[in-house]
C-alpha cells in the first residue's frame, strides 16, 4: 500500500486564502517561494540561524524555513510583500512604517536580509507592546506591561537576524524610529 505524502491545506497569505496540495516535507518558505511566487522571504542558511526567511505567522515572527507548511493549515502568514498598507486594494502604494524607516535610515545595503529584518522588527514592536520580556529586560519591569524598547532591547530582540553588510546601527535606528511613530501594525 502506497502512502500519499501530500495533503491539501489552506494558507492565508497576506490576506488571501490559498488552497495548496503539498508534500508533507514542504516548508512554509518553499511554499511561499516555489508555489506562490512570493520571493521576499529569502533562503539564507535553511537552518533557522540567519533570519532571512522571517515572516509573521498569526502576528508572531517565525523562521519560515523551519515550519512545515502542513502544520500551518489555516494560519495567517504575512510576508514582506503583505506589509504595505492597503493590501486590500485601498492604497497599495503606501509602505509600512518600518519599510519607510529602513529607507529613511538607509538601513539596508545589499538588501538580501532586509525582508526578514523588517518582518522581525514588526514582531519585535508587537512583542514589546504585548509585554513579552527579552534577555536584557530589567527584572524590575512590570510583568505583562509594555516593554520599553531601548537600543539594547532592540539589538537583543533583533539578534536572530544576521546582516553580512553590517547595517546593524542603522537597523536599530530604523526600528527605534518606527517605535516612536507607532509602527507595529501589520
Amino acid at each position: 500500500m502506497a502512502y500519499d505524502a501530500r495533503s491539501e491545506l489552506v494558507l492565508h497569505v497576506n490576506g488571501t486564502p490559498y488552497t495548496l496540495t503539498l508534500d508533507h516535507r514542504t516548508t512554509v518558505l518553499d511554499a511561499l517561494r516555489e508555489h506562490l511566487g512570493l520571493t521576499g522571504a529569502k533562503k539564507g542558511c535553511d537552518h533557522g540561524q540567519c533570519g532571512a526567511c522571517t515572516v509573521l505567522v498569526d502576528g508572531r515572527r517565525a523562521n519560515s524555513c523551519l515550519l512545515l507548511a502542513v502544520a500551518q493549515d489555516g494560519r495567517r502568514i504575512t510576508t514582506i510583500e503583505g506589509l504595505a498598507h492597503g493590501n486590500d486594494g485601498a492604497d497599495g502604494e503606501r509602505l509600512h512604517p518600518l519599510q519607510e524607516a529602513f529607507l529613511e535610515r538607509d538601513a539596508l545595503q545589499c538588501g538580501y536580509c532586509t525582508p526578514g529584518q523588517i518582518c522581525s522588527a514588526v514582531g519585535v514592536l508587537t512583542e514589546a507592546a504585548d509585554g513579552f520580556p527579552s534577555h536584557v529586560t530589567p527584572y524590575t519591569a512590570a510583568s505583562g506591561a509594555p516593554m520599553e524598547l531601548t537600543p539594547d532591547e532592540i539589538r537583543e530582540r533583533m539578534s536572530g537576524n544576521l546582516c553580512r553588510c553590517g547595517a546593524y546601527p542603522r537597523i536599530v535606528e530604523a526600528v527605534g524610529d518606527a517605535r516612536d511613530a507607532g509602527g507595529a501594525e501589520s
